[in-house]
Formats: structure tokens, sequence, C-alpha cells
């Protein structure tokens, strides 16, 4: 990754939203980590290196602090755990690491190279296709795009640094996001809520505490908020 010198040096933040596929796929990797490549061009200028981490970092629970159990639960969180650490150690207190939520938002290009599945790119293959699912009594946290776009706004306007989860950080049941998500779509029928024990189904059930960065910033993303964006999103997929 070509990154001149010349360029980050005049930035307060630089930010990576690359990601190298094999680092996604397979065992973590110095030589396929791009937020370390950059790293390294940083550690000497006084510019800070924004990290996009995950909230797949955490063992799946409900009000997750930044502070609590880190248990990846596949390859790639596994991998950003190690980037975190790696990061960490090189950039010392020029680092800021954000656990992100599940992000909910249309792609402007539609011909970009995909690498990770949102469950919002789940939905919206399941209604292209027409097919049938049945869901569970699980709950997620979630984040529309508009929301991340203003977090990011005021945390460069706060100048931040350290750890932060960014997320709605209240538990959004699936059946929830999905009536908001299904409010103008004809085929409802195909999404078939199952109703079963919490304690069987809701193991990968999680929302994260985003109480630290919403005393930083003066800014708590809202339900409501969310509830408006993804019937706005019905509309554009279901009626156009």
């Amino acid at each position: 990754m070509k990154l001149p010198d010349n360029i980050i040096s005049k930035y307060d933040y630089v930010c990576n939203c690359s990601v190298n596929k094999k680092n996604v796929e397979n065992n973590y990797k110095k030589k396929f980590d791009f937020d370390l490549e950059i790293a390294e061009k940083l550690r000497k200028i006084d510019t800070t290196f924004i990290f996009l981490s995950s909230r797949k970092v955490y063992k799946p629970k409900q009000n997750i602090y930044e502070n609590n159990e880190i248990q990846p639960i596949d390859k790639d969180s596994k991998n950003k755990v190690i980037s975190e650490n790696l990061l960490k150690k090189k950039l010392k207190s020029k680092i800021l690491i954000l656990r992100i939520s599940n992000v909910i938002g249309l792609k402007k290009n539609k011909n970009y190279r995909q690498i990770h599945k949102t469950f919002f790119d789940n939905y919206l293959d399941i209604v292209k296709k027409n097919k049938k699912i049945k869901f569970y009594d699980q709950f997620k946290d979630f984040i529309t795009i508009d929301q991340l776009s203003k977090i990011f706004f005021f945390i460069l306007k706060k100048k931040l640094h350290g750890v932060y989860n960014v997320s709605l950080g209240q538990k959004i049941y699936i059946k929830e996001i999905l009536d908001w998500l299904n409010d103008k779509n004809k085929n409802k029928k195909n999404f078939i809520y199952i109703d079963k024990k919490k304690s069987v189904f809701n193991k990968h059930s999680f929302s994260l505490n985003n109480s630290k960065l919403s005393k930083k910033i003066n800014y708590k993303p809202k339900k409501i908020e969310l509830k408006k964006f993804c019937l706005r999103l019905s509309r554009i997929i279901h009626l156009s």
C-alpha cells in the first residue's frame, strides 16, 4: 500500500477503510495487515491513526463495556484483536480504536468488491432472491450510517484517543428491525418469527455500552433515529 509521508503528515487523523481479504479469511499475517503498514509510517509523526475494529472481538452478551472480556468469534475478529494490540505497541497514545456494531445503510457504489457481509447485506440478499427465512428471539446492536458519520465528526472535533464502542447502545430484537425494514415489503410473509426461549437462541445476541463515547462527544444515537432510517430504507428498497 503506497501512502506518501508528505501527504499523511498534513493531517491530524488518518483512517484506513480498506482491508486485505487474506487477513479476513485466514490466520493473521503481518504482511497482509494494511493497518500495521500505515501505522509504521505514522510512528514518527504527530498523526493519530483511527482503527476500525469490530464488536465481534467481544464475548456476545448484553451491555458490553470496552474493558469486558475479549473473546473473538471468527478469524476476522481474532485478527482484529491482534492488530489492535500491535497498533497500541507501535503508536502508543496516537491510536483511536473504534469497535463498531452492525451498520445499516445502502452502498452508493454497487460494483465495489465486498469482503464483509453485514446484517443488512444479508437482508438485501434475502429480499432480492425472495427467500423465506425463520428467525428467533435474538437481539443485536445497530447503528445507521448517518449516526456513524455524525459520531466521526464529533470524534474529530474532540480529538479523541483510546478505545471506544460505537453503537446505538441498546438491544434491538431482530423481529423489531425486520418489521421496520419490511414496512413496504409485499413479501413480509417470507420472514417467519419463531418465538422460543431466550436462553436457547440468545447465545449470540449482544449489545454494546456506548456511554464512554457518548459522554466524550456529548451525543447519544437514538432508537427513533434508527427506526426512521429503516422505514426510509424500506421505501427505497421495496417501492423503487
